[in-house]
């Protein structure tokens, strides 16, 4: 049991189920991020959490107490929204302290809070203004500590830092990772950007079309896949996924493919499990970081493999160099060091770490464990 519970859940307008039993444990201080793309029912499993949205079936329970049902201001959750909420005519101090005062809340522990909430967040010299004299940045601050003063069980985001502009957006995301970090609270965040999923989370529940594709840490998910979606969801640029055939060569499993020339290249398994499949097509996931120059090549890895072809396009990018080159007839993005030596229609010998290949199952496209 969990510190909060979301136990087969389901939900429905009419006939039709948006929600397919969602089973997800958070436990007591943990950062879970529901992340997937819009309309996949991340943001309804929220307000439902939140007693915003009735539950179809299923319960939600917070610290072994069952919520279904119960009034949102019973709950004891704060949710910081995507359009901040602020009364625009109160100022920034009785914005964050108009919750307390609604629930009955002395006025020496509502200044008492919000003098070491608005501290924490750095706005204590911002408590006199408007929100419309505010920048989005300093908004977003007062939406959170509005939160934050309330000391709940659970805090719920909702896609909070999609109205910020990109180095706001990086710089409120270390904000958000530092305050969890010290105040360890429990933490269900939405959004639909897998970078933001990647670098707050404890934990990710990948949604598509109403289901939870898989529940890990950042590092499962990136580096095991539950499936095809995952892996191609989770990761700038995304993971490569190929037409291959599984070959025993002295008894080891190989990817075979085709290069730009058509040739038929192998590339060995550090899987042995995967000589069952010997003979049958897969789809082969590889990261852009995987597939290299051989001087960039990971030094640590006991299978990286020499894969001669010729370079399509390249793409400086600062502190990298992005390479496309083709195999299986498929456009394949290798990810190499800034002062790389390659040019477009040159043969090249392309580095490989088979260790962090993935295979999956090109019928269901589900990932084949080694």
């Amino acid at each position: 049991m969990g510190f909060l519970d979301i136990r087969n859940v389901t939900k429905s307008y009419g006939a039709v189920e948006v929600l397919h039993r969602v089973d997800i444990a958070v436990e007591e201080g943990e950062f879970l991020v529901l992340v997937g793309p819009s309309g996949c029912g991340k943001s309804t499993l929220l307000n439902m959490i939140a007693g915003l949205e009735n539950i179809s079936g299923g319960e939600i329970a917070i610290k072994g107490r069952v919520i279904n049902g119960v009034h949102p201001s019973k709950r004891n959750i704060a949710m910081v929204f995507q359009s901040y909420a602020l009364y625009p005519n109160m100022t920034v101090g009785q914005n964050m302290t108009f919750g307390l005062e609604m629930h009955g809340v002395p006025k020496p522990e509502r200044d008492k809070a919000l003098a070491e909430v608005s501290k924490l967040l750095q706005i204590d010299h911002l408590l006199d203004r408007k929100p419309g004299q505010l920048s989005g940045g300093q908004r977003q601050r007062v939406a959170m500590g509005r939160a934050l003063v309330r000391d709940p069980d659970v805090f719920l985001f909702d896609e909070p830092l999609s109205n910020l502009d990109a180095k706001l957006r990086v710089d409120m995301r270390t904000e958000i990772k530092k305050l969890h970090q010290k105040l360890r609270t429990t933490i269900v965040y939405v959004t639909h950007d897998q970078i933001e999923a990647m670098t707050l989370s404890t934990r990710i529940a990948v949604m598509n079309k109403g289901y939870v594709q898989q529940l890990g840490t950042p590092k499962e998910i990136y580096d095991t896949p539950a499936n095809v979606f995952v892996a191609t969801f989770m990761g700038s640029p995304a993971m490569n996924i190929v037409p291959a055939t599984v070959r025993l060569r002295e008894g080891v499993p190989h990817a075979e493919l085709t290069d730009s020339e058509g040739q038929t290249r192998h590339l060995r398994f550090s899987q042995p499990g995967l000589a069952a499949w010997d003979g049958r097509d897969i789809l082969l996931g590889i990261r852009p970081e995987a597939i290299t120059d051989p001087e960039g090549a990971d030094r640590k890895s006991g299978n990286i493999q020499a894969l001669p072809n010729r370079v399509g396009v390249t793409e400086p990018a600062g502190s990298d160099t992005f390479v496309t080159m083709s195999l299986s007839g498929r456009d394949i993005i290798s990810r190499m060091r800034a002062d790389v030596n390659v040019q477009p229609g040159q043969m090249f010998d392309f580095a490989v770490n088979m260790e962090k290949a993935v295979a999956f199952d090109p019928k269901t496209e589900e990932r084949i464990a080694p």
